[in-house]
């Protein structure tokens, strides 16, 4: 009996550890960017050639953060004659280049606990549209989770990034990334990773322990 109630303690704990662990990794447990955190990217902004534009923007995004995480919606034109560059060579295909772009990021997103929602090729043409032009046809949608708009910022201000991010522009006729805060959100890892961690557990433990009872 003492050893079957601390194989049960011993598992269960086990799961506890990994689900918080996990938690606290995938949760932005740092609050909202601090003042000199602000300064701090705005400063390395500047050094990488940003425009005063892109500038501007950015230091309003990370003033007005609120410390949760976001989501970027995506919608992406691909470019039938993207440009000669370095890395791609001539004659690359759009996808070469987002490829090229690609494998700089997901690397940089998946350490920090961002990933893909959602991605997709489009079937038809824009249904309702009002108030811009040239925004009918897409090639792709896709929704990026990112932790925090610190994690995005530490991802942007590499100075790779700015050379990888000419090949995502190169690859594209239009695109348009907008950042949003969840309202609602119906598929949450750390809801799905705990649902998924107590049945297996639950399952165990059933079948290993309570049955010796």
């Amino acid at each position: 009996m003492k050893l079957k109630i601390n194989s049960r303690f011993i598992l269960w704990s086990i799961v506890l550890i990994f689900y918080t662990i996990f938690f606290c990794w995938y949760t932005n447990l740092k609050g909202p960017l601090s003042t000199e955190e602000i300064d701090y990217y705005v400063e390395r902004l500047i050094e990488n050639g940003s425009s005063p534009e892109n500038i501007k923007n950015a230091k309003k995004f990370l003033i007005e953060d609120k410390g949760k995480d976001f989501y970027m919606l995506n919608m992406m034109d691909f470019s039938d004659s993207p440009p000669d560059l370095p890395e791609t060579g001539p004659n690359a295909s759009a996808s070469d280049l987002m490829n090229h772009y690609m494998e700089y990021m997901f690397p940089e997103l998946l350490s920090r606990a961002c990933h893909p929602i959602f991605a997709g090729k489009m079937v038809f043409q824009a249904l309702d549209l009002t108030g811009i032009e040239n925004a009918e046809l897409w090639d792709q949608g896709a929704i990026m989770r990112y932790r925090s708009r610190r994690d995005m910022l530490e991802i942007s201000v590499n100075p790779i990034f700015s050379t990888r991010h000419d090949y995502k522009i190169g690859a594209l006729d239009k695109t348009i990334a907008t950042p949003v805060e969840a309202d609602i959100i119906l598929v949450d890892f750390r809801f799905l990773l705990a649902l998924i961690l107590f049945s297996v557990a639950s399952l165990i433990d059933l079948a290993l322990f309570r049955k010796r009872v």
